[in-house]
């Protein structure tokens, strides 16, 4: 063999190790952060989930808004993504309990009783103003002492929440001021997941985010305005109670 022969051999070869490490180490890579992903999402291969779904406020019919539907479609590529299951129920059917498997929970609790149920149990240092008039205080959140108030299509909040205290499963909640303000909640976890499992872990959290100018904008533009979580989970305190005074006869 010459020089020559044994040279190309010798490249050929290699290149073929370098290929197959470089395989090796990107398929490590992939898996590890699939692991990660599954972890945060509490969803290992083949596992069921539960996708539970509002109703659309504003129609007389048990119909699902559109964004919320939108909502639904960016859940079901992420438990897709983990090699899970989904299985989709409208919020007034699910009557059964959590912790057992991973729940995404889609609407404000004025649509969505199970979302309600959810918050008086998990989220207690929080209120929602569910009356169906309109006001000014439709709408709004109430957070500790804190309130934000929605201004549609111009300054609109939601709560992206992940509950895992005493629970085999996590539980997601999207708790939106608006149905287009859903589905910005499930698109900023999607995008952010990866940042919030390296801040949180595998623990709970409760975030507060601002969707800016959603009549031009859409789903799109979300700022952060606070991490809520100890708030929201202590208990609002109970407002004195009011004295009856009584004119001297």
């Amino acid at each position: 063999m010459t020089d020559d022969v044994r040279n190309i051999v010798l490249g050929v070869i290699a290149a073929g190790l370098s290929a197959s490490l470089g395989w090796v180490a990107r398929t490590y890579l992939w898996k590890r952060r699939l692991r990660r992903k599954q972890a945060f999402f509490g969803l290992p291969d083949h596992s069921e989930s539960l996708l539970v779904v509002n109703r659309d406020a504003g129609s007389p019919e048990l119909a699902v808004h559109r964004y919320d539907v939108f909502a639904l479609l960016e859940l079901s590529a992420l438990i897709k993504d983990c090699n899970a299951h989904a299985d989709v129920i409208t919020q007034d059917t699910a009557r059964q309990g959590f912790g057992e498997r991973t729940e995404f929970c889609v609407g404000g609790p004025g649509s969505n009783r199970r979302m309600l149920a959810h918050m008086s149990a998990m989220l207690p240092g929080v209120r929602v103003n569910i009356d169906p008039e309109p006001g000014p205080e439709r709408g709004a959140f109430q957070i500790g002492g804190e309130r934000y108030r929605l201004e549609s299509g111009v300054t609109e909040y939601v709560l992206l929440a992940r509950i895992t205290a005493g629970l085999s499963r996590p539980v997601f909640l999207f708790c939106g001021q608006r149905a287009i303000t859903n589905q910005a909640a499930t698109r900023y976890l999607a995008r952010h997941h990866e940042r919030l499992a390296r801040k949180h872990g595998n623990g709970s959290f409760v975030l507060l985010l601002k969707v800016l100018n959603s009549q031009a904008y859409g789903p799109d533009v979300v700022d952060l305005v606070a991490d809520v979580t100890r708030v929201a989970q202590s208990p609002l305190p109970t407002p004195p109670a009011r004295t009856s005074h009584r004119a001297a006869p």
